[in-house]
């Protein structure tokens, strides 16, 4: 017989009349493009370590971080610290009798006076802090407790607290500011006096403004109704919390630091991360050319409202100096100098194997 000509295949390339086999039809579209993406044809690096770049690179590392773990540590060593513990554990503290006597239900404030002296004067603006140990702040649930809504001037959250403040968001009526970190808001009163040659003591000034982040104030914390001053109309369906002595709307007699925009409740309201922190308290400006804090003696006069031995917690007040590069932090010098003085040591306990073995043959005898 004789040929004819006609195609036998159709397009696919598959006998003409035939059934192409399942999912072939889509074999053009799984196909990855032809692309050197795709293809995996870029152009690729891979660096070759040889003794030429690993030994710069370890004394490279040494000498650079050295003298900045050097810089670092010595900056951190000039800022000047110093530390009151005023918990009041031990039977010699001025503060034991408020320590052993008050508790959240106390209604009358117990105050006491822990003398110090400074060996040194203090230079620029000081910064006066308090510290807690022993309390975390990272509890999952304790995190959680709060009421961003609330805090933000919500009208509605003010009165429909969110469900995560419990077992803080009712008593009664709905709570404001609602939750466990409010509701555990530091409210020590903390005043320091210089005592003078003759023992005369002397006030010193202490800024309560400025302590808070700029968007913790003016972002993520409003009082319900805006420039409201009228703070009495504002809550008044709603309670205090329920270990504060007074509601939130008595804070501060300043109405651009009372209410939610209270900037001691605002440091409070940013937890910490460890169980034994510090959060700014006050600010000591310099004024003038003299130091801040004169050598001397000192009187912390404390308004002990606080209660931490429940917890076995410590309290403590913090005077510090800043730098260029924050508080005082060793830490980081301490591990520049480290990591620098490893890579140093390890280039040269590199140099000496290769100069005591040689270089070695990169071509090795293959067996046959």
């Amino acid at each position: 017989m004789m040929a004819t000509g006609y195609n036998t295949k159709d397009e696919d390339g598959h006998p003409a009349g035939t059934s192409s086999p399942v999912g072939a039809g889509n074999d053009r579209s799984r196909k990855p493009d032809n692309t050197a993406f795709k293809q995996q044809r870029l152009p690729a690096w891979q660096p070759i370590l040889t003794a030429g770049t690993v030994f710069p690179a370890f004394f490279a590392i040494g000498v650079f971080f050295i003298p900045i773990g050097i810089g670092l540590y010595v900056t951190s060593n000039n800022i000047k610290e110093f530390e009151i513990d005023y918990t009041g554990v031990d039977a010699s503290n001025p503060c034991f009798n408020c320590s052993q006597s008050y508790s959240w239900n106390s209604t009358k404030p117990c105050t006491c006076s822990v003398s110090f002296v400074l060996d040194q004067a203090f230079e620029g603006s000081v910064f006066m802090y308090y510290g807690l140990s022993n309390f975390y702040q990272n509890h999952r649930r304790y995190v959680k407790s709060r009421d961003d809504r609330q805090l933000n001037g919500d009208t509605r959250a003010l009165t429909e607290p969110s469900k995560d403040c419990e077992p803080y968001r009712t008593d009664v009526k709905p709570i404001a500011p609602c939750g466990a970190i409010a509701n555990s808001l530091f409210n020590d009163s903390l005043e320091l006096d210089y005592v003078s040659l003759n023992g005369t003591p002397i006030s010193i000034p202490l800024l309560k403004k400025d302590i808070a982040w700029s968007t913790d104030k003016h972002v993520k914390f409003r009082n319900p109704g805006g420039n409201n001053s009228n703070l009495i109309a504002a809550f008044k369906d709603t309670t205090k919390p329920i270990n504060w002595a007074k509601p939130v709307f008595e804070l501060d007699t300043d109405p651009d630091n009372n209410g939610f925009i209270n900037e001691d409740f605002i440091v409070w309201m940013r937890t910490a991360a460890l169980p034994t922190f510090r959060k700014l308290y006050r600010i000591i400006e310099k004024k003038t050319e003299a130091p801040t804090l004169l050598k001397g003696s000192y009187t912390l006069r404390v308004t002990y409202n606080y209660p931490v031995l429940t917890f076995d917690g410590r309290k403590r007040v913090i005077l510090s100096t800043i730098s260029w590069m924050g508080g005082k932090n060793p830490f980081l010098g301490i591990a520049y100098i480290t990591v620098g003085s490893i890579c140093f040591f390890l280039g040269i306990v590199l140099l000496v194997i290769r100069h005591k073995y040689g270089v070695r043959s990169s071509s090795a005898d293959i067996p046959s």
